[in-house]
């Protein structure tokens, strides 16, 4: 198994596109690729359609991409100016099955998940992954993995939503020679392959962990018996001048993802945003749906821990870690809010991962939405950094 990973800066999407294919070519010594990954910024929007061409520059290959506001690939994160990235992969003993949802008015989401499915599960006995890369005008997404999850239990889904445009129309995805402009394209890889998942959300709790005791679908109306606005008062006024500052632009809630789990850290939390808080009955709206004696904890965001939350998933997939065969190749679906915006410097999750897991080849791109598990189901997340670890599988993985 072989990966390899290229990106280009150049202002020129043809002249980008080729050299990035070129170091592809070298990387791989000759060898056929059979899955090619290609993400585009937005730059280059008016080039979406001749990114086709690379399904015969790399005959043989499926390619799979999307349009991006920012990519990563080559050791770096392009966030200043036209990029194009680019992965490519030999896996021998793997099997490449195309997955395409045509978005519609009234999509069928569970009909499209079991569609899914039984072409992701092909004739033999192997559970497939699967890579998704969705469009967020033209699909309600969080539905359609909640369908795949039950369509496909236990099966890794990973991936990003498309960036780049701002209404629908402008977004791209791409797959073999097709262009589709909204819907969804994934592929399912089955056989002598395995996937390591790393969900850094990069929030931690603040305050204690509390039960939702009154809630009306995603607004929660009291937590141990309070309205939540009276609780988060308490934590502002106990709390530090720079916690205050986060208060007011990096709050979050997080949800019990394991309703057996006594005790409750970082990590152990679905991280959610709230969208909005009610003065008069002291309700707060959530980015997800609530039911009572839920445990829910408010969380914070900053720069330094969500470097430190990376830091410490990353490591356990380091060199010093691995019960399996060493990683050949990883993609990273990372938020649009992360980056030089949230850390003030560049490559800083790449650079995290070359320094914890290795020189191992890396593309991605900045999303609109983060696909990845956590705590067993998946979950389109925002503000995180979402990576997938591929390596020839062995008999205990």
């Amino acid at each position: 198994m072989r990966w390899a990973s290229a990106a280009s800066r150049a202002d020129r999407f043809d002249a980008g596109l080729a050299g990035a294919a070129a170091d592809l070519h070298r990387t791989l010594g000759g060898a056929r690729a059979d899955l090619l990954l290609a993400f585009v910024s937005h730059e280059h929007r008016d080039h979406y359609a001749a990114v086709s061409a690379l399904s015969e520059t790399f005959e043989g290959a499926l390619l799979v991409g999307c349009s991006a506001g920012s990519v990563i690939g080559g050791g770096h994160e392009i966030e200043d100016g036209p990029g194009v990235a680019l992965c490519a992969a030999q896996l021998p003993g793997v099997d490449v099955e195309p997955l395409r949802l045509d978005a519609g008015s009234e999509v069928d989401v569970d009909a499209a998940a079991e569609e899914w499915a039984a072409r992701a599960r092909g004739p033999g006995p192997d559970d497939p992954h699967l890579l998704l890369l969705a469009e967020p005008f033209g699909l309600d997404t969080e539905p359609f993995l909640a369908a795949l999850d039950d369509a496909l239990p236990g099966v890794v889904k990973l991936g990003g939503l498309a960036s780049g445009g701002t209404r629908p129309g402008e977004n791209a995805l791409f797959l073999g020679g097709t262009v589709l402009r909204a819907g969804a394209v994934g592929v399912a890889l089955r056989g002598n392959l395995a996937v390591d998942t790393v969900v850094a959300q990069g929030c931690r709790p603040v305050g204690s962990p509390m039960f939702v005791t009154s809630c009306r679908e995603n607004v929660l109306l009291q937590v141990d018996g309070r309205p939540p606005t009276e609780v988060l008062n308490r934590l502002f006024e106990n709390a530090d001048p720079r916690e205050q500052a986060l208060f007011r632009s990096s709050l979050f809630l997080g949800i019990e993802m394991d309703p057996d789990r006594t005790e409750y850290g970082r990590g152990d939390f679905l991280v959610r945003n709230l969208i909005g808080a009610d003065p008069e009955t002291g309700a707060i709206a959530v980015a997800a749906p609530l039911r009572e004696t839920q445990v829910v904890q408010f969380h914070v965001r900053d720069a330094h821990t969500a470097a430190d939350d990376l830091e410490q998933r990353l490591a356990r997939h380091g060199p010093g870690s691995r019960a399996g065969s060493a990683p050949a190749g990883a993609l990273l679906f990372s938020c649009l809010g992360r980056g030089r915006q949230l850390y003030g410097a560049p490559d800083h999750d790449t650079h995290v991962f070359q320094r914890r897991v290795g020189d191992v080849p890396l593309a991605g791109f900045f999303c609109n939405g983060e696909i990845g598990p956590v705590g067993g189901r998946t979950f389109l997340h925002g503000y995180t950094s979402a990576f997938g670890i591929f390596r020839p599988r062995t008999p205990s993985s």
